[in-house]
């Protein structure tokens, strides 16, 4: 029913829609927060050199931090649709697999160590700690004879994700460096600079292109691993480039603004309710609609105690946690 839905309209016509909302949601992610701005400030402060306070606050302050909420967005989202399609798990997500906890553990072993880890070598970390995680949620998950199956992935995740949390908690503790860790595993994007996007957008923007590179592979692998080796597909060497595209994409964004889970469940189930479940559609819609989405949840975080902030993540989290167990009731095909 979804995919003939999904057939009625043309996928150009939706993604143009999409981008629209997703330039809606930035003008008012620019335009709301403590500091009262209006959409002409907006406009000035990304078309002109003209200097004031709140041009200043939308330019150093504002801006940098939109920009990570839409990069942060589109990678969680792409990821999370990478890892539903080659692993054939509804349920897979980032946060869910390990990725995030394995990322969040490296990042606070190496501020313990080597204090003097730049943001680039924090980033590296991220990405081994990332790759990690997930490895040992999916050794943990097919140790057991029968394999893989979305209900045991996600209890070794949880069992899994657990234990590299309490790990990261307790080098924070023995090595007094709990609160530095925390100001990066918060789920917020206060800290974000212009420094640090430099470092971070590459590799975000590879990931993502290569995933949607290889979205053709991706649907093909997703419908069936012997439907894909009969068309001549090398799985092996498919799996591997879209496991690290995973890897990059979850492990910038926890070096990035922390542990963010549920994003990347969310968006590909809607996304594949409006496009189908063709991944040449679902990447670059995923992208889109999680920035969207992100952007979305940081203007609630700024705006619902302003002038005090409300946790990002904990805005994800009372959205996504009500979605996760409408997931798992429906059995994972709630939205095809």
């Amino acid at each position: 029913m979804a995919d003939a839905t999904a057939r009625s309209i043309p996928f150009a016509y939706k993604l143009i829609a999409g981008i629209v909302f997703f330039i809606a949601m930035f003008f008012a992610a620019m335009v709301f927060g403590a500091a009262h701005t209006t959409v002409k400030d907006v406009w000035l402060a990304l078309t002109t050199h003209r200097t004031g306070e709140n041009l200043s606050i939308l330019r150093d302050i504002r801006l940098p931090r939109e920009v990570a909420a839409i990069f942060v967005g589109a990678a969680l989202a792409v990821s999370g649709s990478v890892m539903q399609g080659m692993t054939r798990n509804p349920l897979a997500d980032p946060g869910l697999l390990g990725l995030t906890a394995g990322a969040n553990a490296a990042l606070a072993f190496t501020i313990a160590l080597v204090p003097s880890a730049g943001y680039f070598w924090i980033t590296v970390a991220c990405f081994v700690g990332a790759a990690v995680g997930s490895l040992l949620v999916l050794g943990v998950g097919a140790a057991k004879k029968g394999g893989f199956s979305p209900l045991r992935i996600v209890l070794a995740g949880s069992a899994i994700s657990a234990f590299l949390y309490a790990a990261a908690d307790g080098i924070g503790l023995g090595f007094k460096v709990a609160k530095d860790v925390s100001m990066w595993t918060a789920g917020g994007l206060i800290g974000a600079s212009w420094d640090q996007l430099q470092v971070i957008i590459p590799f975000i923007s590879v990931g993502i292109l290569v995933a949607l590179a290889m979205s053709r592979q991706l649907t093909i692998l997703s419908l069936s691993e012997d439907i894909a080796v009969g068309l001549g597909q090398k799985t092996a060497a498919i799996k591997a480039v879209l496991f690290l595209v995973t890897v990059m994409l979850a492990g910038a964004s926890v070096a990035l603004v922390g542990n963010l889970t549920f994003l990347g469940l969310m968006i590909p189930h809607i996304v594949r309710s409006i496009v189908g479940t063709d991944y040449r559609f679902v990447v670059p819609m995923s992208a889109v609609s999680g920035a969207a989405f992100m952007l979305m949840a940081d203007t609630l975080a700024r705006t619902l105690n302003a002038p005090y902030e409300t946790p990002v993540a904990a805005i994800v989290a009372v959205i996504g946690l009500p979605f996760f167990l409408f997931i798992m009731r429906k059995g994972g095909h709630a939205f095809k």
